[in-house]
């Protein structure tokens, strides 16, 4: 078994763990910013090349898809390679997702673009938050270790939240809205790598590596209800957000006649924002209260949307967002303390990935959903169906963890 170490090995040049832990957390916001801001951008690609808006789901649906593939097949390879080795490695596909979509700025180059991003957000995202809990636990031992956790949720939140909204500054005001803002983040991602090379390393390299394998699952028979119901429930939280991230301008173009790029992104924005602050305002609540009150917001937000885009009401979309971005918030980090408490240490963080790949699914098939019913039904009817499935998810789910 694999040990975290208090100190890193000597180095030329290094800095501290309270420093490296602040600069993880900006270099996985960063990451996590780029990969939500081509949301306000897929309309001008769309308008530039004419394309369908199912096309847009499928440019959307290959982050997804590298996501998941990523979390399976390298999720865990940190816990052997390092903690640096992987978020480095990880940074730089995020820049290399950049540049496709510089140099190849048409569909078979978006998917490709998209999914290489997702594959880096893969392997980040539980290296990030596994390296920020052991940095912040040598720079401050005494601190309640839920604090580091805490972080690194508004950190993934507020990453995604500030894509958009760059995207929407870009879109509405840059001379050059689809090369400008990856240019932008370019530069921040290469910056971002630099910096994460100088981050203390907190797991001790085996002197031989185990063989590989993929990520395993593991699900408990005892805990299989509680599990699915938090799985199922993730899913549809996660398919609120990836409907905000794929399809927010064209909601807005086609319910509302809003047409504007800043709307767009501000509209994302709120959503994730919301996810953000939910979990700070309410993280003094028992988790089953937590569960509870996300559960009502995010069938309240999931109500809202459908009436907007069928009444043309603005004001009411951009309300049902917050509703439903805060329910997703408190709903999914409940449903990952849920699964967490399922299993034995062993294998908390198989059942954890479990949990993880079945949220990235509900990013892929609801979203496909709305965007290929998009070719036969207006926007308001395709919003209607997705809001029913999403609520007869929750509907099943709901029971399995509040009576666990």
């Amino acid at each position: 078994m694999l040990n975290t170490v208090t100190r890193p090995r000597p180095a030329l040049l290094r800095i501290s763990h309270g420093r490296g832990f602040w600069v993880i957390a900006a270099a996985y916001a960063v990451s996590l910013a780029f990969s939500t801001v081509p949301t306000p951008l897929y309309v001008l690609y769309q308008q530039r090349d004419g394309f369908p808006t199912y096309v847009v789901t499928i440019v959307f649906a290959a982050y997804a898809v590298g996501v998941m593939g990523s979390l399976y097949l390298a999720g865990h390879v940190s816990d052997w390679l390092g903690r640096r080795r992987v978020i480095l490695a990880a940074t730089l596909t995020q820049a290399l997702s950049a540049t496709l979509f510089l140099a190849w700025p048409d569909v078979p180059g978006l998917i490709l673009a998209r999914l290489v991003g997702g594959a880096g957000i893969g392997a980040l995202t539980a290296t990030a938050t596994a390296h920020l809990s052991e940095l912040r636990a040598v720079a401050r031992p005494r601190e309640d270790h839920g604090r580091a956790g805490l972080i690194a949720t508004v950190v993934n939140m507020g990453g995604l939240a500030f894509g958009p909204l760059f995207g929407g500054i870009f879109a509405s005001y840059s001379a050059e809205p689809l090369s400008t803002p990856f240019v932008f983040f370019l530069v921040l991602l290469l910056a971002s790598a630099i910096a994460v090379a100088l981050v203390p390393e907190t797991v001790e390299r085996a002197e031989e590596r185990p063989a590989y394998r993929p990520q395993r699952v593991s699900l408990p028979s005892s805990a299989r209800p509680a599990f699915f119901g938090a799985a199922i429930g993730a899913f549809a939280a996660f398919a609120i957000t990836g409907l905000f991230m794929a399809l927010t301008p064209t909601l807005l173009a086609q319910g509302m006649h809003q047409s504007s790029r800043m709307l767009a992104g501000l509209a994302s924005f709120s959503v994730f924002v919301a996810a953000a602050a939910a979990q700070v305002i309410f993280a003094g609540l028992a988790r089953r209260t937590q569960l509870r009150l996300g559960l009502a917001l995010m069938v309240a937000g999931l109500v809202a949307l459908p009436v907007a885009v069928t009444t043309a009401q603005l004001w009411l979309f951009l309300a049902g967002g917050i509703a439903a971005g805060a329910g997703v918030g408190l709903g999914f980090r409940a449903s990952v303390a849920t699964v967490a408490a399922l299993a034995e240490p062993p294998v908390r963080g198989e059942v954890l990935a479990a949990l993880f790949l079945a949220a990235y699914a509900g990013l892929v098939l609801p979203i496909l959903l709305v965007g290929i019913s998009l070719i036969w039904l207006p926007s308001a009817w395709a919003l209607i169906g997705f809001s029913v499935l999403e609520l007869g998810l929750l509907a099943w789910s709901a029971p399995k963890v509040l009576n666990r």
